[in-house]
């Protein structure tokens, strides 16, 4: 019998039904930081209207898709390239941090910046918060920095921390090589983001990794893009192999970034929705959740984070994030995503159950 090892990402609904025993489907999922609506009705009648194309090969240069990425942020489509999801884009940014000295990276940082920078032999110096969650980088600041990378995301992950304009451009200033990850940057108003995206232009050494698949609900099929200077891209392009964005995705999102009523209305949504889980969480005697700009929340637990998966898992068929495969936070603490009313509710009342001292 084929046994699933404990995840490192969230959203693995096949191991959380192992340990359910039950289907799938069956699963509440706090666990992935994804949109609870799923996708909008317009990209789910791109996708079938897009169904015939899958006869022909994508064009391999995805120029309809990076001329309307171009407009939305103002650039030149020479300055982006779409990729298979932000993984792959941060791959090829690891690459190219593989040939400096050694990459700072702030931890706890999510699991695939190793998995990236480890596969091409980096140097990986981890930087650790001196309180939650705020990193000295005064020392770093005062150094002759062209020979080190740095890796980061905004709003961070796990915490949900921003990193602010005033923190951001000394680092792009100092630091040889910048990676700024804004997988969840589009969870924030346009006037709220302290997007990078902008800077590219002035900064050689900037690299900003975007992501569509959690603001449309649509991981499985794989999107993101990197906004840099067009020689780094053209490199990257070289690299790897044709054809990496299917052409279903590049439907999806030429379809996504012209739905801005759903945009809007996610944003109204979450501001409230994240109060009401926060307050909640806040609530219940054991837990400690920290102030969050993305759409999901961590949250310090009384017991062991492990632990309590498993109990609202196996009782309740609810899956949370147990953070122990972020090895700086240690076994006390669990991330949940923001979804509805409804499901925050039954949450709660799985804790309270888990947490309740006998």
């Amino acid at each position: 019998m084929t046994t699933v090892s404990h995840p490192i990402h969230g959203g693995n609904l096949a191991w959380a039904a192992a340990i359910a025993h039950c289907a799938p489907s069956e699963i509440l999922d706090f666990s992935a930081s994804i949109h609870p609506e799923g996708l909008p009705p317009s990209i789910l009648a791109a996708l079938t209207a897009a169904l015939p194309s899958l006869a022909a090969y994508p064009d391999p240069n995805y120029s309809e898709l990076r001329q309307a990425l171009a407009q939305h942020h103002n650039l030149d489509p020479d300055w982006i390239l779409p990729g298979n999801g932000a993984a792959e884009l941060l791959t090829w940014a690891a690459r190219d941090l593989s040939q400096l000295a050694a990459t700072m990276l702030p931890v706890p940082a999510f699991a695939d910046y190793g998995r990236a920078l480890r596969a091409f032999g980096a140097k990986i110096v981890p930087i650790a918060p001196v309180e939650p969650w705020v990193w000295d980088w005064g020392d770093w600041l005062n150094r002759d920095c062209a020979a080190y990378g740095l890796v980061l995301n905004n709003p961070h992950n796990p915490t949900g921390q921003l990193w602010s304009h005033d923190l951001l451009r000394p680092l792009c200033d100092r630091f040889g090589l910048v990676v700024v990850d804004e997988a969840f940057m589009d969870f924030l108003r346009p006037i709220e983001q302290p997007t990078v995206v902008n800077w590219v232009q002035d900064y050689p050494n900037l690299i900003v990794i975007r992501s569509l698949t959690k603001f449309y609900a649509i991981p499985g099929l794989r999107l993101g893009y990197a906004i840099a200077q067009p020689d780094r891209l053209t490199r990257w392009q070289q690299w790897r192999d044709p054809w990496s964005v299917n052409g279903l995705a590049v439907a999806a999102a030429l379809a996504a970034l012209a739905d801005r009523p759903f945009a809007e209305k996610t944003w109204t949504w979450l501001e409230s929705a994240r109060s009401e889980l926060f307050l909640g969480l806040q609530a219940q005697p054991g837990l400690i959740p920290y102030p969050s700009a993305a759409n999901y929340l961590l949250v310090k637990t009384a017991l062991p984070s492990n632990q309590l998966q498993q109990q609202v898992l196996r009782r309740d068929r609810i899956l949370i994030r147990d953070c122990s495969s972020f090895p700086e936070l240690g076994d006390r603490f669990f991330r949940v995503a923001i979804r509805t009313t409804a499901d925050h509710q039954r949450l709660l009342r799985s804790l309270q159950q888990s947490l309740v001292v006998p």
